[in-house]
């Protein structure tokens, strides 16, 4: 087995082109102390390098689901390896989110997750664009990731992350159940 981990084969593959990405979703919803299951793995990427990678993880075995314009599915058949869902951003945006992001460790390889207040807002952008597929998991989410890490909801801070990247209705919605 080359890569023992989806994690591996991701360090590998973008070292090897010199890409840079951030982890999100599940894996980072953990890391912020919000246990969550999770069947794939979320990465934050722009759509340039992703299409420099693409080739390299078709050749492990990924094949393309599912793409549209700021997004793309890979599953595999490999039972060691997880499913991939790339989320395209621009240059600036991903740049950013890494800069203030958060280096952590998964399989002894390094990755950066989005600081918690970045984290929600992909989270509120996510639900603002697809309420019907992303709303039930996120907002539980963001819920969590509130009462947990202490994050005070009524604070201007989190309402306007919620109305610049969300909606009125969904910063009511979390404060309803926070």
């Amino acid at each position: 087995m080359k890569y023992p981990t989806v994690f591996h084969l991701i360090s590998s593959v973008c070292s090897s082109k010199n890409i840079s990405l951030c982890l999100i979703g599940g894996f980072a919803v953990n890391y912020y102390k919000v246990t969550r299951q999770t069947a794939d793995v979320d990465f934050l990427i722009t759509k340039n390098d992703y299409d420099k990678i693409l080739s390299l993880l078709e050749e492990e075995g990924f094949k393309l689901a599912y793409a549209q314009e700021v997004f793309a599915r890979l599953t595999t058949e490999k039972s060691y390896l997880m499913d991939l869902d790339f989320m395209f951003v621009d240059r600036e945006t991903l740049d950013k989110i890494i800069r203030e992001g958060k280096q952590i460790s998964i399989a002894g390889r390094k990755f950066i997750v989005p600081c918690l207040l970045h984290l929600i807002a992909l989270k509120l952008h996510a639900i603002k664009y697809n309420p019907k597929i992303r709303e039930y998991k996120d907002i539980t989410d963001i819920i969590e990731l509130i009462k947990i890490n202490k994050i005070d909801a009524r604070g201007d801070e989190f309402k306007n992350l919620c109305l610049k990247y969300g909606t009125e209705g969904l910063y009511h919605k979390i404060l309803e159940k926070v």
